[in-house]
C-alpha cells in the first residue's frame, strides 16, 4: 500500500514539475510577444535581464539577494498548501517578523553576535508564527476562512507597524517611518562585499531542506501529506486534523517571519515602513512554480530573483518598462493555475507537428 502511495505521489510530482516547466517556457515566450508588440526588442530585453543577472559576480549576488525574502515566503505558502490551506498572509507575517527582529536588534544590546543574531531570528520566527496561529485557531474553532482572515491581517499588521515606525519607535529627526538602527552584533554577515547577499541565503536553504525532510521522512510529515490529499482518510487513520492544521499553519507563518528578519538584519538594518515590494504575494507564484516542493521553491525563487535583478538593469540601461517583468510573473501564475491550458497548447503543437510530418512524408512518397 505504501509503495502504491509513493508511486502515485511520484507520478503526481512528475506531472506537476512538467506543467511548471512548460508554464515557465510559455510565460517567457508570451512575454517576448508582448514586448515585441509594444515596440521593444525581446532579445535586448532578455539579454539585459539575464546577461547582467547571471553574467557578473555582483549581478549573481543581486539575483540571490532579491530572491532570498521570496524564498522564505514561497516556503511559507508551499507548506500551508500541503494541508490545502491558503496562506495569503505571508506579507503580514513578513512585516511582523521584521518588526520583531528590529526590536530585538535595536533595543536588546550588549550581546555577542552568536547570541544576538539567533535571538533576533527567533523573535521573527515567533512573531510570524503567532500571527498565523491566530488564523489557524479561528479556522479550527469557528470555521473561519483563512484567505479572508490573512488578507485582513495583512492590512492590520502593515498599518500597526507603520504606526510604530512613525510614532513611538521613530528616531528623532528622521524624515521617514523607521525604527532605530540595529546593533552591529545583530547584523547578518555579508558573503560578498558591497552587495546585499548575506548568510540569510544559507538560512533559507537550510529551512527548505529541513521542511523537505520533515514532509518526506517524519511521522508528522506523513500526517500533513495525508491531511492534504484526503481529509476523510486522515480522520479515519486517527490523525488529529485540527492539530495538523495548527502546527502546519503556524510553521508557515514562522517561516515568512524569518523573511522579514532577513531584510532587517541583512539589508536595511532597521524596520522601514513599506520595505516589502510584495514579497509575500510573490511567494505564491514561486510556490506554484515549484509544485509546492520546498527544495523546488529555492530554484523557482532564484528565477524570480533573476527577473527582479533584471528590472534594475532594465531601469538603468534601457527604456523598456520594468512592468514587463511583473507581467511575466503573473503569466507564470496563470499557466501554473491552469494545467489544462498547458495541455491544450501542447496538443495544438503536437497536432501541428504531426501534420507537418505527414506533409513531409507525403512529398517524400511522391518523389
Amino acid at each position: 500500500m505504501k509503495q502504491q502511495e509513493k508511486s502515485a505521489k511520484s507520478t503526481a510530482m512528475k506531472h506537476a514539475f512538467i506543467n511548471s516547466f512548460f508554464a515557465l517556457v510559455f510565460s517567457l515566450l508570451l512575454g517576448m510577444v508582448l514586448i515585441a508588440a509594444s515596440g521593444y526588442s525581446p532579445w535586448e530585453s532578455y539579454k539585459a535581464i539575464f546577461g547582467v543577472s547571471l553574467g557578473t559576480v555582483k549581478g549573481f549576488a543581486l539575483s540571490l539577494s532579491q530572491a532570498t525574502p521570496i524564498m522564505f515566503t514561497g516556503l511559507s505558502f508551499a507548506l500551508a498548501y500541503r494541508v490545502r490551506m491558503i496562506n495569503t498572509g505571508a506579507e503580514g507575517q513578513l512585516y511582523a517578523g521584521a518588526m520583531a527582529a528590529a526590536l530585538v536588534g535595536a533595543y536588546i544590546t550588549n550581546l555577542p553576535a552568536p547570541i544576538h543574531v539567533p535571538l533576533a531570528l527567533l523573535a521573527a520566527f515567533a512573531a510570524g508564527g503567532l500571527v498565523a496561529l491566530l488564523v489557524a485557531m479561528a479556522k479550527v474553532k469557528f470555521g473561519a476562512n483563512e484567505i479572508i482572515m490573512t488578507l485582513m491581517l495583512n492590512e492590520i499588521i502593515q498599518l500597526f507597524t507603520s504606526y510604530l515606525a512613525n510614532g513611538p519607535l521613530k528616531p528623532a529627526g528622521s524624515g521617514v517611518g523607521q525604527t532605530e538602527r540595529i546593533a552591529d552584533s545583530a547584523k547578518l554577515a555579508k558573503l560578498i562585499p558591497q552587495t546585499q547577499l548575506t548568510v540569510a541565503i544559507f538560512v533559507v536553504i537550510l529551512v527548505a531542506i529541513l521542511l523537505q525532510f520533515m514532509l518526506d521522512r517524519t511521522v508528522f510529515g506523513y500526517e500533513v501529506q495525508v491531511t492534504g490529499l484526503n481529509l476523510k482518510a486522515a480522520q479515519v487513520a486517527g490523525i488529529s486534523v485540527p492539530r495538523t492544521y495548527l502546527i502546519t499553519f503556524a510553521l508557515s507563518g514562522a517561516v515568512a517571519g524569518l523573511g522579514g528578519a532577513a531584510m532587517v538584519l541583512g539589508v536595511n538594518y532597521r524596520f522601514i515602513e513599506g520595505f516589502s515590494s510584495g514579497y509575500g504575494f510573490a511567494g505564491i507564484s514561486v510556490a506554484a512554480l515549484a509544485a509546492y516542493s520546498p527544495v523546488g521553491v529555492i530554484l523557482s525563487a532564484f528565477l524570480i530573483g533573476i527577473l527582479k535583478a533584471g528590472t534594475i538593469t532594465l531601469n538603468r540601461t534601457t527604456s523598456i518598462p520594468v512592468e514587463f517583468v511583473d507581467v511575466i510573473q503573473v503569466l507564470v501564475i496563470i499557466f501554473v493555475a491552469a494545467p489544462a491550458l498547458i495541455q491544450a497548447i501542447l496538443k495544438i503543437f503536437k497536432k501541428f507537428s504531426n501534420k507537418k510530418q505527414e506533409k513531409k512524408e507525403a512529398y517524400g512518397g511522391d518523389s
